[in-house]
């Protein structure tokens, strides 16, 4: 079992084969939650986008092309901003 010691400060150094198990490296940041049972589990907080691919089911058959997006945040925009100016 891989093991830590707490630097002066209160820091610890991660050891290697724990952070390849958690994909975590140089600027991620990790989650410590404490259990009920005073057990501490450590969990990544950065997530890869990639790896959120598919974990949605589409809620209907619609498809919104580029163009209709885009329309749609310019009407929006031109919405707001006639009410920033009746302000």
């Amino acid at each position: 079992m891989p093991s830590a010691t707490l630097s002066s400060k209160g820091q610890v150094t991660i050891p290697k084969a724990v952070r390849e198990l958690l994909r975590v490296g140089t600027g991620d940041r990790v989650q410590f939650l404490v259990r009920e049972d005073g057990v501490v589990e450590l969990h990544p907080e950065t997530v890869d986008l990639l790896s959120l691919v598919g974990i949605l089911e589409p809620r209907d058959d619609r498809h919104v092309s580029v163009k209709q997006m885009n329309e749609a945040v310019e009407r929006a925009s031109a919405k707001a901003a006639g009410r920033a100016q009746k302000s």
